[in-house]
């Protein structure tokens, strides 16, 4: 019995801009007409006996729940982690959930936001591994290496198993400069770090308790007091809080006596950069991938994705040009690396586009700010059928609900209303007011904000659906 745990946390920010700390690049269409966490569960069909465990961020998982629900996805339950404390205790929950009815199942560890072009391979080696774990292996896959990446850790094969599928792990080693890595493929007994796992829950939480005692104690903490929300998990926030962060291959891979690398040649790329994206990425005649309304003069071996507006690049060689709504990336292809240093300084100059896209998504729809001032805003929302926004009110703003398309359903203080298309209506400041769509097509309408603070913030939740009140106020809208 295999059972998937798909790790979808993470931030992305090599992708920037793009990929955004709310909407990472697991949640992007990158290849294909499905994100990398749909691709990745859709990948499993062959060989998994059960859904997918899904472990995310608590910010995260109304994404997750509804990137699921598009494409009528299962899962086995999506935990939800208050605070990122890396692979290590991240696994040990979805294992002891695993285990809480008597069951050990198999455990195929994957990240939501890997490319592997050739999924046969991949559901064929992993098949080949299941006797391994089923003797208690901890199995960790190597990429058959095609270059000497030093964007990836490496793992040294030891003896050749019984099997002859797979071979003691010797070492764990880092990322390596280009020399190292030269000389790790010229040996022929290195491979890329993958970092997909299969093994037995019982295993896995055995050697974490032999190994990382305080590890395996934190997280059996958090998991003694779950609650269960719809598809959601939430343990034990302290418990978790206290947890050390660390991953995997520290915390048991690299200590245990019973780590076995299988090689894998998948056509696998964690996709790491705009560059691996590049690499992978079906090119025309002159080395370009273009996505998008782009046009190309006399440019060669570069990258455009362009989201929202005619892109032209003319003359340019080894380039990588990332256009959104608010942000533009231009950048050589050697230099990609360095966009994390972008992130950082918008982090640090206090700026929303390291976090945020201009359009946010929501569990009720989705809103884009269109435009802005000093003491104003305006934004495009769009309420899914049915959705509802929670029962709230502002301090420092009022606003002004014009409905495009569709029927609004408005809780405005006292009154009840229906707006149609064309018409409005006025929410004052400090005035509890709510917002549903109560038809079947989706709502679209323009909201004018006013006031001397307009941050999400400023929000007093009385009633949410999605479980996100919070008499404080709390920054989901």
């Amino acid at each position: 019995m295999i059972l998937p745990i798909i790790m979808a946390g993470g931030s992305g920010s090599r992708l920037w801009p793009l990929s955004r700390q709310q909407f990472p690049k697991q949640f992007l269409t990158l290849l294909g007409n499905h994100s990398m966490l749909q691709t990745t569960a859709n990948r499993l069909q062959g060989i998994a006996h059960s859904p997918a465990i899904v472990i995310c961020n608590e910010e995260h998982r109304f994404s997750v729940a509804e990137q699921f629900r598009l494409k009528n996805i299962n899962n086995s339950g999506i935990i939800l982690e208050p605070v990122g404390r890396n692979t290590a205790p991240a696994i040990a929950l979805a294992a002891m959930l695993a285990v809480q009815d008597g069951d050990d199942p198999i455990l195929l560890v994957l990240a939501a936001d890997h490319v592997i072009k050739n999924e046969s391979a991949f559901c064929e080696t992993v098949k080949q591994a299941v006797p391994l774990a089923e003797q208690n292996k901890l199995v960790t896959f190597g990429i058959v290496p095609t270059a000497p990446e030093t964007g990836y850790g490496y793992i040294q094969r030891g003896d050749i198993l019984a099997n002859e599928f797979g071979f003691n792990v010797a070492h764990f080693v880092e990322k390596p400069n280009l020399s190292t890595a030269q000389d790790y493929i010229a040996t022929g007994q290195y491979y890329w770090n993958s970092g997909m796992f299969l093994f037995k829950a019982s295993a896995y939480l055995q050697e974490l308790a032999l190994h990382s005692p305080d590890i395996f104690s934190a997280c059996e903490a958090a998991m003694t007091n779950t609650t269960h929300d719809a598809d959601f998990i939430r343990i034990d926030n302290s418990a978790f809080e206290a947890c050390p962060d660390d991953s995997i291959d520290y915390a048991v891979m690299e200590k245990t006596r019973h780590a076995v690398v299988v090689p894998m040649d998948c056509g696998w790329s964690d996709v790491g950069s705009w560059t691996a994206l590049w690499e992978i990425e079906d090119k025309d005649e002159y080395g370009n991938v273009f996505k998008g309304d782009v046009i190309g003069i006399n440019t060669q071996n570069t990258y455009v994705n362009a989201t929202e507006k005619l892109v032209t690049v003319i003359g340019l060689d080894d380039v990588v040009v990332v256009e959104t709504k608010d942000a533009i990336l231009i950048a050589k292809q050697s230099e990609v690396q360095q966009v994390k240093q972008v992130v950082e300084q918008l982090k640090s100059e206090n700026r929303n586009e390291w976090q945020h896209h201009r359009e946010v998504y929501r569990p009720w729809g989705k809103y884009d700010s269109i435009d802005h001032g000093g003491r104003f805003q305006v934004k495009r929302i769009t309420v899914k059928p049915g959705a509802k926004l929670s029962v709230q009110m502002h301090h420092h703003r009022a606003e002004h609900w014009i409905v495009v398309t569709g029927t609004a359903k408005v809780t405005n203080g006292e009154n009840e209303l229906l707006l149609t298309e064309n018409q409005s209506t006025y929410i004052p400041v400090g005035a509890i007011h709510a917002l549903e769509n109560p038809g079947k097509v989706p709502l679209e309408l323009i909201e004018v904000q006013s006031g001397s603070y307009l941050g999400e913030d400023d929000i007093v939740r009385f009633d949410d659906r999605y479980g996100r009140v919070d008499t404080k106020g709390i920054t989901n809208a």
